[in-house]
């Protein structure tokens, strides 16, 4: 869920340093059996609908025919993919939003995101039915329960549009239970995840408010690859970026049940009614295939959105306004359906 993602800037130094191969071992992708290249490729959470283009792409063949060996190695608490991947422990990964993608050109670390694959970011505000939030606009003044990463992502966004306060932010450590105790609280959560479980396990349907669908102009969902590969291995990322394009539009409109055996397998917590329920939210908000992606081609970025996004955190203080925010990305391999 994008509300746990948002943990996954935790350091872990020693596990990338322990296991890592240097970073131009990037570059080299050991070629496997049938001359495959080999391609191992970090999620940014256990294995969920979320990711369904990923493994849908590994179940029906798309990297295989590609020339591609594709390993996917799901994340969870305390693994940070972007470390993973600039210092070589994996050939790519999974960034999860936009913040973590300008994180990385802020550090100056050799990465870059090269697709998009969620147009919109999934992150949702939640409220209570019946009690005066019908907008965004409407939860001004109101407590609204966000994780410490949120308040230094999203949240940035939501100052300058609505004009919300710190002083609204209660603490989110990830239980409902404070919302659901108080009518007038809004949670942070993820359009797949909390809704769906407040109405299953609270008996209500709450009043559910997609950033996106608002203004908020990040990405999620994008594919990280190491610059080495990037400048010396520019096919594969190609290869790697077109399979899961395929993958995405398999997932969200064919047969999905090859792909949700391979996430059942990895992750025994998921379940078949919970990825039926990611797909539906994914298609009925045009998380994959809406904006740029229509007529560019899902996973598709662009400059101009791009700008709109460093714009807003820029003029908020999240990072300096002469930043080379374009180094975060490459628009190299995407755009062109």
């Amino acid at each position: 869920m994008l509300s746990r993602r948002l943990m996954l800037v935790a350091a872990v130094a020693g596990l990338a340093t322990a296991c890592s191969p240097k970073p131009d071992e990037a570059t080299k992708s050991a070629a496997g059996a049938g001359g495959l290249t080999e391609i191992r490729f970090a999620t940014d959470w256990r294995a969920q609908g979320e990711q369904g283009g990923f493994y849908q792409a590994l179940a029906t063949g798309e990297y295989e025919k590609r020339g591609l060996k594709v390993t996917i190695i799901q994340g969870g608490p305390g693994v940070n993919v972007p470390q993973l991947v600039s210092s070589g422990a994996v050939q790519m990964g999974m960034g999860s939003n936009s913040f973590i993608t300008l994180n990385l050109a802020r550090e100056k670390a050799p990465v870059k995101a090269v697709a998009a694959f969620f147009q919109k970011d999934p992150q949702v505000l939640i409220a209570h039915p019946g009690t005066g939030v019908n907008s965004i606009a409407d939860m001004k003044g109101r407590p609204i329960l966000l994780a410490d990463a949120s308040v230094t992502a999203f949240w940035v966004w939501l100052k300058s549009k609505y004009g919300f306060t710190d002083a609204q932010v209660r603490k989110y450590n990830y239980s409902l239970a404070p919302f659901l105790s108080d009518k007038r609280a809004i949670v942070q959560g993820y359009l797949s995840s909390e809704p769906y479980t407040i109405q299953k396990e609270a008996g209500f349907k709450p009043g559910v408010f997609l950033l996106a669908d608002e203004g908020y102009p990040g990405y999620a969902t994008m594919v990280l690859a190491p610059d080495a590969m990037i400048a010396g291995k520019p096919e594969v990322v190609r290869a790697f970026v077109e399979a899961s394009a395929a993958g995405w539009k398999s997932y969200l409109h064919g047969d999905a049940s090859k792909a949700d055996a391979l996430i059942l397998k990895d992750n025994p917590e998921m379940t078949a009614e919970l990825l039926a329920n990611a797909r539906e939210q994914m298609r009925n908000y045009g998380v994959v295939e809406s904006g740029d992606a229509v007529t560019g081609g899902v996973g598709v970025m662009t400059d101009a959105r791009w700008a709109e996004f460093f714009k807003v955190a820029s003029e908020q203080g999240v990072y300096p306004k002469d930043m080379d925010y374009k180094s975060a990305y490459s628009l190299d391999f995407v755009g062109k359906k």
